[in-house]
């Protein structure tokens, strides 16, 4: 979180709106959604291996 503190604070709202035309640009319009979608996808794969990982944790234990 401190990380993320550092970050927010050290760019303002008007950094990310720059930001967000130069991705608009680079990518186009089209390509941003599947751009989010892999992201959504890479995020809910990772999430699901590390309950899978608690999980046989919990299961040594017993």
């Amino acid at each position: 979180m401190v990380i993320l503190d550092m970050i927010y604070g050290v760019i303002g709202p008007w950094q990310w709106v720059i930001i967000g035309i130069v991705i608009l640009l680079l990518f186009g319009g089209k390509k941003i959604p599947e751009l989010m979608r892999g992201l959504g996808s890479g995020i809910k794969e990772f999430k699901d291996a590390s309950k899978e990982d608690e999980d046989e944790k919990i299961e040594e234990k017993k």
